[in-house]
């Protein structure tokens, strides 16, 4: 993820700062850089969630792999 500073992305906005503070106010914060910031950490925790998923699913294909090869009855398969 960029490190991009709240102002710069405040900046940034343009035509959709309007659009961003009103919604900024329907959720409940009284300024953009508030709500930028809690944007900014949710979506920091989220990818977070998701890398932990992926490793659990990473490290449960490799078991199911191990136990699938370990099954063999017969020499010759």
């Amino acid at each position: 993820m960029q490190n991009i500073s709240i102002p710069d992305i405040i900046a940034n906005l343009k035509g959709r700062r309007g659009y961003e503070e009103k919604k900024a106010k329907k959720l409940g914060y009284d300024c953009l850089e508030k709500y930028f910031e809690d944007t900014l950490a949710n979506k920091a925790q989220l990818l977070a969630q998701n890398e932990i998923k992926e490793d659990e699913l990473l490290s449960k294909k490799q078991a199911l792999k191990d136990a699938s090869t370990s099954k063999k009855t017969c020499s010759c398969c």
